[in-house]
């Protein structure tokens, strides 16, 4: 078997954990509608260190990755999920235990990332909804989506239109309002699928 070095100068496409972590701030500066300048400001450095960041040309300090962390919206554990992972799979596969995590059980929904990354068309979330967990407010985003329960129940409002939803049922939106609830006394655990991303 090749040794990770060896791997890495005859598999040019798989990308080092600088690569990944670039290709990821990119995706998900691009996800966010923010441009190169935009993210240079939000973190205080110069357009040309977030472009070699983006490119796999920077190392990145820890101070540096929280201030990237807070400007996109994601807790600073969502960059390092790399260096634990087969170079072979980056890309490709996405081990259960080594899902992104966005929100905690405590704020009422807790999102994991099934897809490898954000470059994709599309990404694809296991979203977990706490009993009795309810988004207040109508969201609206520039997104198609669909979704399918995997168990517990989950209501579901787009527009105008309320919708009672149970395990094994499925939906889809395009670019309409939405809000949900979990009506529930277990779980509500859904596979829901945005495109473009928006993580």
């Amino acid at each position: 078997m090749a040794s990770t070095a060896s791997a890495r100068q005859t598999s040019p496409e798989i990308p080092t954990s600088a690569e990944a972590l670039g290709n990821d701030l990119r995706a998900l500066r691009k996800s966010k509608g923010l441009t190169l300048t935009e993210l240079a400001l939000r973190v205080g450095r110069s357009v040309g260190y977030v472009s070699q960041v983006e490119r796999g040309l920077s190392e990145v300090s820890i101070g540096d990755l929280r201030k990237f962390a807070n400007a996109l919206g994601v807790p600073v554990g969502w960059f390092f999920v790399h260096d634990t992972m087969d170079e072979n799979e980056v890309g490709y596969v996405v081990r259960a235990d080594a899902r992104r995590v966005i929100g905690s059980a405590d704020s009422g929904l807790m999102e994991e990332l099934l897809s490898p990354d954000l470059s994709a068309p599309f990404e694809m979330l296991r979203s977990v909804f706490e009993p009795g967990a309810e988004m207040l407010d109508e969201q609206s985003r520039d997104t198609d989506e669909a979704g399918y329960i995997v168990s517990g129940e989950l209501e579901l409002w787009i527009g105008e239109r309320h919708f009672h939803l149970h395990a094994g049922d499925s939906f889809r939106f395009k670019r309409e309002p939405y809000r949900w609830r979990n009506p529930g006394n277990q779980q509500a655990v859904v596979i829901w699928v945005i495109a473009p991303p928006v993580y």
